[in-house]
């Protein structure tokens, strides 16, 4: 016999005296920031993925200056990938990038640019169902479910002050449910929504203990600095940075690169199988080919 699904909780306000609440706390905490001022499908499509797990104030400036190498989904496909590499440095998860332009090189090639269908967007790389509710949220003003990390926190902090391990699953309806059916009221739009919220949420987590603890898919961030991560992103640094030179850079070089970095940072330097298990990790990922006896981005 099936175990019985865990109840939902109640909210603690119905949902128009919660959507009054939220829109007034929008008008309020407004953020005017950049990519808010376009209406552009790919420029909000590249501010969504830079925003995943990244403060507003890292994003802004390298939007800006990813939108003025690569201005287009055209112009992004058609870019050699070390270079889309390039740009995205510093911004940690490089798969995002590679996802981006593999993603772009789909788009590019299609009439009218990215879909507006949930379905469709989801099905390009690296696009998920917030990815995919943003984008439709922004740049179309389409009713979406866009659940993130702000947004979960409005909801957690105003319909569930109490709860503990409020799953996704009771969530979901909730955000679907106060979400308006569409732009016929500009004042109360998705995009209007959906900006309310996440300044909201914003304003939540520098003033109250971070609700989003409260949520049962709450996962706190592993430790970057000496993991495997950040051992992956330092030698993806480094071949970027000889990424101009024709023959590579030998199994010999990256070890002596990579162990100053180490060493710098008072930890052991990485040994030369390590290494070789990274590049390989690396390249079946399609980040790195070897070549000659040397390696290649």
């Amino acid at each position: 016999m099936a175990a019985a699904a865990d109840p939902s909780p109640e909210p603690a306000l119905a949902l128009p005296e919660f959507r009054s609440l939220v829109l007034g706390r929008g008008r309020e905490l407004y953020r005017d920031l950049p990519w808010r001022r376009t209406r552009d499908p790919y420029a909000i499509w590249i501010s969504e993925v830079m925003l995943q797990q990244t403060q507003t104030t890292r994003v802004d400036g390298r939007w800006q200056r990813w939108l003025a190498r690569f201005p287009s989904a055209e112009a992004l496909a058609a870019a050699d990938a070390a270079d889309v590499l390039d740009e995205w440095q510093g911004m940690g998860y490089n798969r995002r990038a590679l996802a981006l332009h593999r993603a772009a090189q789909e788009v590019a090639g299609r009439d009218g640019g990215l879909p507006r269908d949930a379905r469709e967007l989801e099905a390009l790389p690296g696009i998920g169902p917030a990815t995919a509710a943003g984008i439709r949220s922004f740049a179309f003003d389409l009713h979406s479910v866009y659940l993130e990390t702000n947004v979960r926190s409005v909801f957690l902090h105003e319909l569930f002050p109490q709860e503990e391990g409020v799953s996704d699953r009771a969530l979901v309806p909730l955000v679907d449910a106060t979400c308006p059916a569409d732009a016929s009221d500009p004042e109360d739009d998705p995009r209007t929504w959906y900006y309310a919220l996440l300044d909201y949420g914003a304003y939540l987590k520098r003033t109250v203990p971070n609700p989003s603890r409260r949520s049962r898919s709450h996962a706190r961030q592993s430790r970057f600095e000496g993991s495997h991560r950040q051992k992956r992103a330092e030698l993806l640094r480094v071949l970027l940075a000889h990424r101009g030179e024709p023959d590579g850079l030998g199994l010999a070089a990256i070890c002596e690169e990579l162990a100053r970095v180490e060493e710098k940072a008072g930890r052991r330097p990485i040994c030369a199988p390590e290494v070789e298990a990274l590049l390989d990790e690396l390249s079946r990922e399609g980040f790195c080919r070897p070549g000659d006896g040397a390696w290649h981005v």
